[in-house]
């Protein structure tokens, strides 16, 4: 880790921060950081960063360096590779650091903000924004090295330098969404990142927390029968959270057209594979949910049943 961003919260050497060392002493207190956070708001980084110093120690502070790093390591150039040592073989290129100077400096403020406070809401999201691209970009060729490869699962690959694996953003996310328990960008943010890597049941754990925190409104809910159906493949408990949601809207003719749906689909596998008690159960559930018989849904329903009832005349 760059001693750039030791406990005196100094910068990383360059001709930008040299000026920020050199200027004036910063103020104190909450009156500093914000004054700082506002000149990060502005654009004004280097002035940011002289108006507060970390050698308080505060967490406030620390998560606030490292957040103004991250903005400066969003324009900063992609690393690039180190010489060749002497005597290797030509064209052999070490490969470049995965990251930048400026996003070493920022992680080690948020490093530090949460030594100082554990759980520190600003400096988990932030860590995990800031390692999220890095862990998204291994994930990928993970996946595209088991593709190549076959059935048989590819290690992820190795990287020298600070973890940043789907599981340290993962904790880091929920740190931040157990550190803010009425925000939504925390579970939200926790929730696309965990689909994206496969970690269902992160996801679901992301969908649970929004959901408590937007108690009256039925679209968390109609969201999660959403996921529960298409990502888990679990339409039981998907048809659970979409009846949940018709409480607070009981008409919504598109949430009763998803417990239809799932109904009628469950009804017809169970049809094709003789299990007639199981698909009369459930074409009956479905038509509970059915407003206009003569719907396309409504005629499927009464096709089958009427299938069902021949069979039941005319048993083989």
């Amino acid at each position: 880790m760059l001693g750039a961003a030791s406990c005196k919260g100094k910068a990383p050497d360059t001709a930008a921060s040299a000026s920020v060392s050199n200027s004036a002493p910063a103020p104190a207190g909450s009156a500093a950081r914000r004054g700082a956070q506002a000149l990060l708001e502005q654009g004004q980084l280097d002035e940011a960063l002289a108006r507060i110093d970390a050698s308080a120690g505060d967490a406030d502070s620390l998560a606030l360096l490292g957040a103004i790093w991250a903005k400066k390591a969003e324009a900063a150039p992609l690393p690039t590779p180190p010489p060749a040592p002497p005597g290797a073989k030509r064209g052999a290129q070490p490969p470049a650091p995965a990251f930048k100077d400026e996003e070493l400096a920022a992680l080690d403020f948020f490093e530090q903000a949460l030594v100082a406070q554990p759980g520190h809401a600003r400096a988990s999201l932030a860590l995990a924004e800031l390692l999220a691209p890095h862990a998204l970009r291994r994930h990928d060729l993970g996946q595209a090295a088991q593709r190549k490869k076959g059935a048989r699962a590819a290690p992820e690959p190795l990287a020298i330098g600070p973890d940043f694996g789907a599981e340290r953003v993962i904790q880091a996310y929920k740190a931040a969404v157990v550190g803010s328990p009425a925000a939504k960008d925390p579970p939200e943010r926790l929730f696309a990142f965990s689909v994206r890597v496969g970690r269902l049941l992160d996801a679901e754990w992301a969908l649970e927390q929004l959901v408590e925190r937007d108690k009256e409104n039925p679209a968390p809910l109609i969201r999660y029968g959403d996921f529960l159906a298409q990502q888990k493949k679990d339409t039981r408990a998907a048809i659970d959270r979409y009846r949940q949601a018709l409480i607070w809207r009981p008409d919504d003719e598109e949430t009763l057209a998803k417990i239809a749906d799932i109904s009628i689909a469950e009804g017809i596998e169970a049809y094709n594979k003789n299990h007639y008690g199981v698909a009369q159960a459930r074409l009956l559930e479905a038509r509970k949910f059915v407003r206009n018989p003569n719907s396309p849904q409504g005629l499927r329903i009464r096709d089958y049943l009427a299938k069902l009832g021949s069979i039941r005349q005319n048993p083989r």
